[in-house]
């Protein structure tokens, strides 16, 4: 399990859920479970929901409810076609800063 700074995914959060999403609607703590399965280690819901919101307040993602068998409706999420347009930007915009990132770093790892 991995352990990185919060400050520095909180910048990312955005991103890794416009990606799952990309894949397919989802809900809340499906996505939370999504992300600590790829490799995040222990992502606070907390930081999730508060995210979602922001999203769907911005016109990137929409969202539906889900009636469920087991307590009340879910809220799914579904990213909108700005929400598509984001992601490839953003994508394009994580592998140049990575670039940068690698090539200033260079030889500093041990």
């Amino acid at each position: 399990m991995s352990s990185f700074d919060p400050q520095m995914l909180k910048g990312l959060l955005t991103l890794l859920l416009l990606a799952l999403l990309a894949e397919h609607d989802d809900y809340g703590y499906s996505l939370v479970e999504r992300l600590r399965a790829g490799g995040l280690g222990e992502v606070a819901e907390g930081t999730v929901y508060p995210a979602l919101a922001r999203l769907e307040r911005s016109g990137l993602v929409g969202a539906y409810l889900v009636p469920s068998d087991r307590g009340p409706a879910r809220k799914y999420y579904r990213l909108s076609d700005t929400g598509r347009n984001q992601l490839a930007a953003g994508v394009d915009a994580w592998h140049q800063l990575v670039g940068v990132v690698d090539h200033l770093t260079k030889g500093t790892r041990s």
